[in-house]
């Protein structure tokens, strides 16, 4: 019991208001492996035997709530907790979402991807737990294993999280789960969904590790060293919080899943392919527009010249305006733009180190163009 009073600091908040509406709550999934395992809790998920939407309208009058599936997020003891009425699933074919109905903990702990993950603690009595699936004799044993033998057909996702697990824990899938994970068919799944997966693996600790074995069990392809270095470049300067690594890893890598395909991005490519000996003004104004990710793609395919206009030509602007041309006798138009640009080009190449001699060099620019 001691083991979960720190781990569940909200449990008096939300007892009481269980016996206010006579529900009965359960601590579910990957929260009780993780205390199990002695792992501050992550998210919390709750399952309640009874109405989710009402028990947390008692906990939060600002719960968001979703009365058609019967879940909600409410704040409780400074913490944001997901609850779920418990429920049972059916899969009308492979791939597809599940039809839900009401039913009581144990049908709720049917529906989990692995053994682990389908134990509840009572939050009335912790130490009690509900193991219908032998989830404790697995995670002694460091072991995944599915609920039955249609798991990964019903939900070909839960693959990509066995992946993700395995790869977090140091766990083996168990023959049975060995023996049918290639039976997941991530083309039935949506894109969306796949990604939403993916992006899961690539914010873990060691997310290639992950990948990997997906590709092991043959549900991905792709070049994970590329996608391990641009993981590494995001974190290094001057890529530093300017690029988001998903997708960027997964484009850089060209990772296909199921019907998820993402591909180098044409722009990229073209980046890559110029000669690094070309004028600073000149690969500046191809990189111009270019998304970071695009930048950073283009970089690992060996542009990396590519860092420093992210770095400093992005940010370079001429002295002079258009309001100094106009004074100058230059019309509005083409010619004022061409003036402008051979200044800033002037400046990005090192041959205006003045507004004086920037204002010369755009005059000429502008009445070539005139």
């Amino acid at each position: 019991m001691e083991r979960w009073a720190g781990a569940l600091p909200w449990r008096g908040l939300v007892l009481d208001a269980a016996e206010r509406i006579g529900s009965r709550v359960h601590v579910v999934g990957g929260a009780v492996r993780d205390v199990l395992l002695g792992r501050a809790p992550g998210d919390v998920d709750l399952v309640v035997e009874g109405d989710a939407t009402a028990l947390a309208r008692e906990l939060d009058p600002a719960a968001r709530v979703h009365e058609r599936f019967g879940t909600a997020r409410a704040a409780a003891g400074g913490l944001v907790l997901d609850l779920a009425s418990a429920r049972s699933e059916t899969y009308p074919r492979p791939g597809a979402l599940p039809e839900v109905a009401p039913a009581p903990i144990e049908a709720d702990l049917d529906r989990r991807d692995f053994t682990v993950n389908a134990v509840a603690a009572p939050l009335d009595a912790p130490a009690q737990l509900i193991d219908p699936h032998g989830g404790l004799v697995d995670l002694a044993a460091r072991r995944l294993e599915i609920l039955h033998e249609a798991s990964f057909r019903d939900d070909p996702t839960r693959a990509l999280r066995g992946a993700r697990y395995s790869a977090r824990f140091g766990f083996e899938l168990s023959a049975l789960a060995a023996d049918r994970v290639r039976e997941a068919r991530l083309e039935t799944v949506s894109a969306d969904r796949v990604d939403a997966e993916l992006a899961l693996i690539l914010d873990e600790r060691v997310p290639v590790a992950g990948l990997r074995l997906a590709r092991d069990w043959g549900l991905l392809d792709g070049d994970l060293e590329r996608v391990r270095d641009l993981l590494e470049l995001a974190e290094s300067p001057p890529w530093t919080g300017r690029v988001d690594p998903m997708p960027a890893a997964l484009e850089a890598g060209e990772v296909r899943c199921g019907v998820l395909a993402r591909r180098i991005p044409p722009r990229a490519r073209r980046l890559a392919e110029l000669s690094a000996s070309r004028r600073p003004s000149e690969l500046a104004s191809a990189a111009r527009g270019s998304t970071v990710a695009e930048l950073a793609i283009a970089f690992l395919l060996g542009a990396e010249w590519t860092a420093r206009y992210v770095e400093e030509w992005a940010a370079v602007r001429p002295a002079i305006g258009g309001e100094d041309l106009i004074a100058a006798g230059v019309e509005p138009g083409p010619a004022l733009g061409a003036g402008l640009r051979a200044a800033l080009a002037a400046r990005l190449d090192g041959e205006a180190d003045s507004a004086e001699r920037e204002l010369e060099i755009a005059l000429a620019a502008a009445r070539a163009a005139s």
